[in-house]
């Protein structure tokens, strides 16, 4: 859950300052920026929960660019769709699902980096705890 709540400090962010740029509307930002990655947050939960299967953690496809790639998928058709639903506009809704996205798909793959050598150490550590180092 800390995984999450750390990627959703980032996408609110990242959220509100594309919306409000494109619409130059601080409510409509504000909505925007509210809406948009609480959805995320929760598809990003999901998200988690699937490439967490055994089958795709031991696989090549649980590096960090596969999973971005995937996530990226799911990101751009939420943005869109938040977006559209609120401005009722197809080019505000296209270009914020273009620009959000992308900023936070490079940020999600350095944030899974983080994520991955952080668990990484922490099985190391275990590890080194449980072994009798004599």
């Amino acid at each position: 859950m800390k995984k999450t709540i750390s990627f959703a400090a980032i996408h609110f962010t990242v959220a509100f300052t594309v919306a409000y740029l494109l619409t130059g509307d601080i409510l409509i930002g504000s909505l925007i920026a509210m809406i948009e990655p609480m959805v995320n947050t929760v598809a990003f939960y999901f998200h988690e929960k699937a490439w967490q299967t055994k089958t795709l953690k031991q696989s090549h496809y649980s590096a960090p660019a596969s999973k971005t790639i995937s996530f990226a998928i799911v990101h751009f058709t939420v943005a869109f769709t938040v977006v559209y639903l609120l401005t009722g506009d197809i080019l505000i809704g296209s270009v914020m699902a273009m620009i959000e996205p992308a900023i936070n798909t490079l940020a999600y793959y350095f944030h899974e980096r983080v994520w991955q050598k952080k668990e990484h150490q922490q099985s190391t550590n275990l590890f080194n705890i449980v072994v009798c180092q004599h």
